[in-house]
């Protein structure tokens, strides 16, 4: 009896964690974060790479996948550098209060961080974002992210 109920216990409290990583991480059941990109990919090389399975990072419980065993080094030695803003969720989406999935391939690196947006056929995100103050719009994002993470 005791072992059911530290059973249910533990099946709570995980999917409590798990909700958790959702609401302040764009990700889906799979906890893969940037849909499979590599974050160093974004931030060292200013473009959009898929990473490979055979170089995978889990940091805070979400996977991270890199194109080479280097960025995946790279990754570990500081991965909070690496972290998408706004968990990686739609930095325009983020600045009007709104949380949307992204294309992995639309993303601005300003500052020393990297930003992903919407993309589909009735709205470009990434456009909206250029055409507006970076620093105004960053500090409405800033804003709105520290009530929608939670």
């Amino acid at each position: 009896m005791k072992s059911l109920l530290l059973a249910a216990t533990l099946l709570i409290a995980s999917l409590g964690y798990s909700q958790n990583l959702k609401e302040s991480n764009n990700i889906d059941d799979s906890k893969i974060a940037l849909q499979g990109y590599s974050p160093v990919s974004y931030l060292d090389l200013g473009i959009a790479q898929r990473g490979l399975k055979e170089y995978k990072a889990t940091h805070n419980g979400i996977a991270y996948y890199f194109t080479s065993d280097a960025q995946k080094k790279t990754f570990e030695a500081s991965p909070e550098k690496y972290l998408p803003q706004y968990g990686g969720y739609c930095a325009f989406g983020v600045s009007v209060g709104a949380k949307f999935r992204v294309d992995p391939t639309k993303f601005v690196v300003k500052d020393g961080k990297y930003y992903l947006f919407l993309y589909d056929v009735e709205v470009d995100a990434q456009q909206l974002w250029l055409a507006e103050n970076h620093q105004q719009v960053k500090k409405k994002a800033d804003a709105n992210w520290k009530k929608l993470s939670k």
